[in-house]
Formats: structure tokens, C-alpha cells, sequence
């Protein structure tokens, strides 16, 4: 099985997505590593990507969730997929990859996104992702104003993977 934890800057994928993999001891991908220098410097400096920025980086992730597929390793991967073209590029298999949108308010995120640190990810950039989000209907939402480990464990229950 793969989990994708969706939602913009800030949602608590990265955190939330280790302490899963943690908890089940699954593969752990953050989709921030697939960005290309290009991307990761547009970004920097503030500007946000646009469809034809973020398509071979969407390529690349898809390609590593059939990988875990293929291998028949489980693995959690933290990507934004804010628009339902990305969601459905990105689910290969529908009974295999699972979605979880890690929904907060603009307030709660623009504090969490403000306060980190050594992230190439601009912070005015925010706005523009909530902009592009499409929120998901089918599939699980989680509130992240609870703690990482309390919505990890909400994910498990959900999916019944104790």
C-alpha cells in the first residue's frame, strides 16, 4: 500500500508522513526531494511553480510510487497534489494508493510555514497554493491542529493498519 499526504505548506506532511513510516515502519518519500534545482530556486525566490514546472516532478514521483508497488513495499509519500489532475496522474493503482488530505486553516499554516527554518519553500508562496488547491472529496481528511502523533495514529485507525 502507499499513503500520499496531500495538502499545502505548512499541513504537517513531512512530519506527520515520518511518524507514520515510523509507527509502521514503512518507506518514508518526501516529495520535495523529487523537485529539480530549477523549481527548488524558483521557489525561493517566491515564485510559484506553474503545471508545466511541476509536470516532470509529478512524472518522477508517480514513477517511484510504481516502483513501491511493483517491489511490494509499503510507503508513505508526502506531496502537495493540490489539483485533481495530480491526484489522479499520481494514483497508479486505486486499491494500492491511498489519499489523506491534511487539511488546516490559512492562519495555523501561514504561522507554521513563517516559523520555519532552512526550507527552500518562500512563505508568500502560500497563498498561491491555496489558490490552486482543489480539496479533495474522496478521500480521508484529517484536521491537522492536532499533534503529528495523534494523526498518525487517526490514519492507521482509518485504514485499519495496526
Amino acid at each position: 500500500m502507499v499513503i500520499v499526504l496531500m495538502g499545502v505548506a505548512g499541513s504537517g506532511k513531512t512530519t506527520v508522513g515520518e511518524e507514520l513510516a515510523r509507527l509502521l515502519d514503512w518507506t518514508f518519500c518526501d516529495a520535495d526531494d523529487f523537485h529539480s534545482l530549477h523549481n527548488r530556486e524558483k521557489m525561493s525566490r517566491g515564485m510559484a511553480l506553474n503545471d508545466s514546472d511541476r509536470q516532470p516532478w509529478l512524472e518522477a514521483i508517480r514513477n517511484s510510487i510504481l516502483r513501491s508497488i511493483s517491489n511490494k513495499q509499503n510507503a508513505i509519500f508526502a506531496c502537495s497534489a493540490l489539483k485533481k489532475s495530480y491526484r489522479r496522474q499520481l494514483r497508479v493503482n486505486a486499491e494500492e494508493v491511498k489519499f489523506v488530505y491534511l487539511k488546516g486553516s490559512p492562519a495555523l499554516l501561514s504561522q507554521r510555514v513563517a516559523n520555519r527554518q532552512g526550507h527552500f519553500f518562500a512563505p508568500s508562496l502560500l497563498e498561491s497554493q491555496f489558490y490552486d488547491l482543489e480539496e479533495p472529496t474522496d478521500v480521508l481528511e484529517v484536521d491537522v491542529s492536532s499533534p503529528p502523533d495523534a494523526i498518525a495514529r487517526s490514519i492507521i485507525a482509518a485504514f485499519n493498519l495496526h
